[in-house]
């Protein structure tokens, strides 16, 4: 199968090797020299171009399969709308068209769609509550991928991604030098990450009837509160474990933006049953496999 990965960052390069080693086709597609030489070392082919301009898409080659895993860089919510409503509908509409278009076309999403549930349960089922600008945003572009992909004979999948994390993305110091605010985390390593966007592609996360889910949320086996997170990786870690706060306390800084209030506001745990019952196997079941790495690393004195 080859596979088109528009966006071919973090998640991506993984999915690429993952899709190299399982005997597939991946191009990894990026606008930099820097993010093409990665996807070379990466061990699969690298094409430039931009999500945002058409004209630039057509260097892509034919593909079975098309993942949009682009990043607005963190950037506001233009900047966002930019590459996940306007770059997504783009690239729906130029491989659509095309004489042999893909079969499949996954975008990947964020749990921070859903909003805050009070410390509640979410699955796919939940229904939608974006409280930024930005997530906004998102919502906006899983419509996109959804209703306009079919349009175009395309299978849309949206894999909505917890907190990433992995190698170069620990931020280990981050929660034993505290202080730690409370909350939930939701959070998958890299690799599941990757893993989850093979599982789809394979047709595996799909119905008894063959029906590929358009929704898949991939997240780890255990959400788990910020304190007791912080907590078991000083333990770990062998230091002490770190002060905590509030959400109130947090707040009260007053050096918050008005999104980065709303964000720490939020509070819901993501469930993976859907995902285990369509049967995807973790490489990484929950945090305490997926943070041996830094811990190791950080007991050694190499953690960076």
């Amino acid at each position: 199968m080859r596979v088109a990965v528009l966006g071919c960052g973090y998640v991506g390069l993984e999915l690429g090797r993952q899709l190299v080693n399982a005997g597939h086709d991946p191009v990894g597609v990026r606008r930099s020299d820097e993010g093409l030489e990665a996807i070379r070392d990466a061990g699969f082919d690298a094409v430039r171009a931009d999500v945002t301009d058409a004209d630039s898409l057509a260097s892509v080659p034919d593909a079975d399969a098309v993942v949009f895993i682009a990043s607005s860089g963190g950037r506001d919510a233009e900047a966002a709308r930019e590459v996940y409503v306007d770059g997504l509908r783009t690239a729906v509409e130029h491989f659509g068209a095309r004489n042999d278009a893909p079969e499949k076309f996954v975008y990947t999403s964020s749990t921070g769609v859903y909003g805050d549930h009070g410390g509640d349960w979410v699955d796919e089922a939940t229904p939608l509550d974006p409280t930024t600008e930005k997530t906004e945003v998102l919502v906006e572009a899983e419509r996109v991928c959804r209703e306009e992909a079919p349009e175009f004979g395309m299978d849309p999948t949206v894999v909505r991604f917890a907190g990433l994390y992995g190698p170069e993305r620990y931020r280990l110091t981050r929660y034993v030098d505290g202080p730690v605010t409370e909350g939930y985390l939701n959070m998958i390593h890299r690799d599941d990450a990757a893993g989850a966007v093979r599982f789809a592609l394979d047709g595996a996360g799909a119905d008894a009837d063959g029906t590929d889910a358009e929704v898949l949320l991939a997240v780890d086996d255990e959400p788990v509160s910020k304190w007791a997170f912080a907590d078991w990786l000083a333990d770990e870690c062998g230091v002490e474990r770190p002060e905590k706060q509030t959400v109130a306390d947090r707040i009260e800084a007053g050096d918050l933006s008005t999104p980065a209030e709303r964000r720490l506001k939020t509070s819901k745990r993501c469930s993976n049953a859907r995902l285990r019952e369509l049967g995807y196997e973790f490489a990484y079941p929950t945090f305490r496999e997926g943070y041996r790495e830094a811990v190791e690393a950080f007991r050694r004195g190499e953690y960076k």
